[in-house]
């Protein structure tokens, strides 16, 4: 088949915090993309405020460079930056149906860990030549011969074929800009190459140049959505066949089957960071489309005359759910949120569902209320904040693991848990995960102090864990886990030993009160902070809930005292952000997140009605 030499599609892919986003900075700086005297911001690739602060990637995105090989031919590169967590797989997977290859980055002392082993696994499994760099080479850590047989090892497990395992090796520093195809000593930076170029060679001589029909019908895939101020809806596509061109009509193969004659008003072209306008494109390019308002991803645009439709994208099932609706407390409309009805609320999910190919929406038994399902805490709770910046107030239940019938027998979501930690936290750890009825598959024991363990765990057993983990590993602990498999259901597991402090009247907290009440465990919110029935103000030392009047306040006396206030010694509260909040709730609270607060609550505020079905649910388990 005829290809395209001048065109390579590649994606960088890695577990979070391996390195893509600077390595993609670097070779775009070495190709030229920023002129002379523009400063080349780092991470330019995470645009969302979100992917800056947490210092994740959340949303695949697309850049070229053009490459000036040592003989002078210019290669466009097209790079395609994924998501490193678990819970963005979605994203992940719609970005190699986009590619002809794969750059795999592996942390020098971290080596393969969870998300490794998910893309890597979706790599193989579409037959995707693999280059592997090891990044970070320069690392005090780093144990480069060890994390290589670590990686080949993963393929082998991953049932990958002769072909597949003969892959090239690139030691590298992505933050300095260096790559080489010598192993370095561990801990230095490769001192034979002063740049980048050892990896771009290597990647036009293992990534497959695009390939075509000759002469056949346009076909184009749309693997992305995008929206701009001034065209509207942007459908981002890799045309695979034919040649596409601006103002040409084309046939809209639609997910239902239906086909549409829509006219093509704008074709724009990525180069560096921008998009440009482009007369025409051909097989291999990615391309963006103006002028089809409600196209959605994985549908095509095929020739006008012979219509043929591309596959359409699967992605894995959901495995986490939770409960999305309307703020129903007491102080609605009081925090600055400006979207507040079960119209706007549900037309936000709706847009979410458009670009985001691994959420699910589902209606519940109210009509206020959504179940809105995805692939883990992670990716849910940075939905509920982006809606929270947008001045939606909601109320999120707590999130519930998506079962399923396999064989006649109830199934749930079973994780790959990855944990490195000092080795004198092993009991601990151990103890934790054992009564979340996870079982170990592998320790190792690297001689540095540190161990790493392999645990299949329940999914259920991971909601509220990492803050446990964080508790009793004094902060040192470092655990990422991703989706393995479904097995049957575990039967009941007690992820929380302890209970809610929960306000019984509306008011104000005093500090009068608060001196009293945080002898029985720690409290959530400040003096002056405003509370009402069924809020919860703090944690219980002991596993049952306790009602507690916070609004108390000191009685007057004709005796004058001078330190009467001044003396009232209070901790410091625990401040909650919202995936502790999450993680923190029973099945019988939820989460009211509004912009300028996250308080957890009970479902049923009233604390008589609670105690009406404590007393029922006791007796009809008798």
């Amino acid at each position: 088949m005829p290809t395209r030499p001048d065109l390579r599609n590649v994606a960088i892919v890695a577990h979070v915090d391996h390195g893509k986003t600077t390595l993609v900075d670097a070779m775009l700086t070495q190709a030229g993309a920023f002129h002379a005297r523009a400063a080349a911001a780092d991470r330019v690739m995470d645009s969302m405020d979100l992917e800056r602060e947490k210092g994740i990637t959340i949303l695949a995105k697309n850049t070229a460079v053009n490459y000036l090989s040592t003989n002078g031919d210019k290669t466009v590169i097209n790079i395609i930056d994924t998501p490193g967590h678990a819970d963005f797989g979605g994203e992940v997977e719609r970005g190699l149906t986009m590619v002809d290859g794969v750059i795999l980055l592996v942390d020098a002392s971290e080596g393969p860990l969870p998300q490794t082993r998910f893309v890597l696994r979706k790599a193989l499994s579409a037959r995707l030549p693999i280059i592997l760099v090891i990044n970070k080479v320069d690392r005090p850590d780093a144990r480069i011969k060890e994390v290589v047989d670590d990686t080949y090892e993963l393929f082998l497990d991953l049932d990958a074929d002769e072909q597949q395992i003969d892959f090239p090796i690139i030691y590298a520093c992505a933050r300095d800009g260096i790559a080489s195809l010598t192993q370095p000593v561990d801990g230095s930076v490769p001192t034979d190459s002063p740049n980048l170029r050892p990896l771009f060679q290597t990647l036009l001589d293992t990534i497959p140049a695009p390939s075509y029909t000759e002469g056949a019908p346009l076909q184009a895939h749309v693997t992305n959505l995008d929206a701009s101020p001034f065209l509207g809806r942007l459908a981002l596509c890799r045309v695979r066949e034919g040649e596409i061109r601006k103002g040409q009509t084309v046939t809209w193969c639609r997910t239902d089957g239906s086909q549409q004659k829509v006219r093509i008003s704008e074709l724009l072209m990525t180069e560096a960071l921008e998009r440009k306008p482009a007369e025409k494109a051909g097989p291999g390019d990615i391309i963006a489309v103006a002028g089809i308002p409600e196209i959605m991803i994985g549908e095509t645009l095929a020739d006008a005359e012979t219509p043929i439709p591309l596959p359409l994208i699967r992605v894995d099932e959901p495995a986490i759910s939770m409960t999305i609706g309307t703020n129903t407390s007491p102080l609605v409309g009081r925090a600055k949120g400006s979207k507040v009805t079960a119209r706007m609320v549900k037309d936000r999910l709706d847009k979410e569902l458009v670009g985001n190919v691994s959420l699910r929406v589902l209606p519940t038994e109210r009509p206020d209320a959504w179940e809105v399902q995805g692939r883990g805490e992670l990716a849910l709770a940075i939905l509920v904040e982006q809606m929270r910046r947008e001045q939606y107030e909601l109320t999120v239940g707590k999130p519930q693991v998506v079962t399923r019938e396999i064989d006649g027998k109830l199934c749930e979501p079973v994780e790959r848990l990855t944990i490195d930690a000092p080795e004198e936290y092993l009991g601990a750890i151990t103890q934790l995960l054992a009564t979340r009825k996870g079982r170990m598959e592998q320790m190792v024991n690297h001689g540095t102090g540190w161990i790493r363990l392999e645990w299949l765990v329940p999914a259920r057993g991971l909601i509220g864990f990492r803050t446990e983990f964080m508790t009793d590993t004094r902060g040192t602990g470092i655990l990422h886990h991703v989706f393995e498999s479904y097995e049957p259901w575990f039967g009941e597991l007690r992820t929380r030993a302890s209970g809610s402090l929960v306000a019984d009247r509306a008011g104000v907290a005093t500090p009068f009160a608060m001196m009293n009440i945080q002898e029985r465990g720690s409290l959530f919110i400040e003096p002056g902070s405003e509370v009402y029935e069924g809020m919860l103000v703090g944690e219980n030392s002991r596993w049952d809930d306790m009602d507690v009047n916070i609004t108390k306040e000191k009685k007057l006396t004709n005796m004058r005292a001078s330190t009467s206030e001044e003396t009232e010694k209070l901790i410091p509260p625990r401040k909650l952000s919202l995936e502790q909040a999450l993680e923190f709730c029973r099945e019988d609270e939820c989460v009211e997140v509004t912009p300028a607060a996250v308080r957890i609550r009970k479902v049923v505020l009233d604390q008589t009605q609670r105690a009406r079905d404590t007393a029922r649910r006791k007796h009809a388990s008798q």
